[in-house]
């Protein structure tokens, strides 16, 4: 028996994922494959070979750190001919990393794109700001440049709603961006996973899924990518009126079988979801419901097992499963799929399988 709770990463999974999203849009447009974050928490360094093998051939991470480690991964799996870009930008800096590792930064400001254009000059995104008011220069900025440098590449923007199909602000950036391009002969970028899910128009050369490739939604339809489950350490049983856990904010109000599981928020389950969770099915055991019974703790959850008599010390239980989701997981910690992903700890025992 191990203590540790046991991630498993179907990088098969992922790869049918971009598959899937990839058929959305037509023949001629590039589905490329975002890895930021280590693969949004996953292991860019599996997932990005595995992406690469299944047709990904552009890749995009946050920072030059990432894409050094992706570049190294992609290298060594016979895909070194794959895009690697950088969505933070570009900084002086960091030039040797860009080199080093055949990095393409995205610039966000013209300052940005001066300073590659000084050097190294090498292939470039340039990100334009549609409505989002985050990153990228702006269309009285872009008019102001005239003819775009021969390094840039690719010419992308990011959609703000388009997990919200029918917000106006989708039609409002899609009609900024084709305005914004129309007189530049250069790819164009518009959809990660939710612009991929709305109208083809909205896909131009390349589209960028994330989130849609690790099973998480918009992507309604997504093959179930990451199941994790925890180690009971311990069952007993509670009578009636007594407490369990730090603050006493669960009590029994039956006989009740409870079963510690070693898990907690330092492995980036989240310590709200034991309140917000009361008698609601967080945790399955083949398939059954078990409600959390009290506060998340550092390392440990305690679970109400009673409907479930034949759970001893040592059993798994799953904490992520196609019954919950981590969707369905943020949507009781008041959150988003996203962060329940990317905060998935380092303690885990992480097991590949696929790919």
């Amino acid at each position: 028996m191990s203590l540790a709770p046991r991630l498993t990463v179907d990088l098969d999974a992922i790869a049918a994922n971009w598959t899937a999203l990839d058929a959305r849009s037509a023949p001629d447009v590039e589905t490329a494959a975002v890895v930021k974050a280590d693969a949004y928490g996953l292991g860019a360094e599996r997932v990005g070979p595995a992406l690469a093998r299944a047709g990904a051939r552009s890749f995009f991470v946050a920072l030059p750190t990432e894409g050094i480690a992706l570049r190294r991964a992609l290298d060594a799996a016979g895909h070194g001919g794959a895009a690697v870009y950088v969505l933070g930008g570009y900084l002086a800096d960091d030039r040797a990393a860009f080199a080093s590792a055949r990095l393409r930064p995205v610039l966000n400001s013209v300052a940005q794109l001066q300073a590659w254009v000084a050097g190294p000059a090498g292939p470039a995104a340039l990100q334009l700001d549609t409505g989002m008011n985050r990153l990228g220069i702006e269309a009285s900025e872009l008019a102001a440049l005239g003819a775009l440098p021969g390094c840039v590449a690719l010419v992308m923007s990011h959609l703000a709603c388009a997990d919200a199909p029918d917000h106006p602000m989708n039609t409002a950036q899609h009609e900024a961006f084709v305005e914004m391009t129309t007189a530049i002969d250069r790819p164009l970028s518009l959809a990660a996973t939710g612009g991929t899910l709305l109208d083809p128009a909205f896909h131009f050369a390349m589209t960028r899924p994330g989130i849609g490739l690790y099973g998480g939604l918009p992507f309604a339809d997504a093959t179930p990518v990451v199941p994790l489950d925890a180690t009971v350490t311990l069952v007993r049983a509670v009578l009636p009126g007594v407490a369990v856990g730090y603050g006493a904010t669960w009590t029994a109000t039956h006989p009740a079988r409870i079963a510690t599981l070693s898990i907690g928020y330092a492995d980036g389950l989240p310590r709200i979801a034991g309140n917000a969770a009361f008698g609601q099915a967080i945790a399955t055991h083949d398939g059954r419901p078990l409600p959390y019974a009290g506060r998340v703790s550092m390392d440990l959850i305690s679970i109400d097992v009673t409907a479930c008599p034949d759970i001893v010390e040592g059993d798994r239980v799953q904490i992520l499963s196609p019954e919950m989701p981590i969707d369905r997981v943020a949507e009781v910690c008041g959150t988003i799929g996203y962060e329940i992903l990317t905060s998935l700890g380092a303690r885990y025992q992480r097991h590949y399988i696929g790919g």
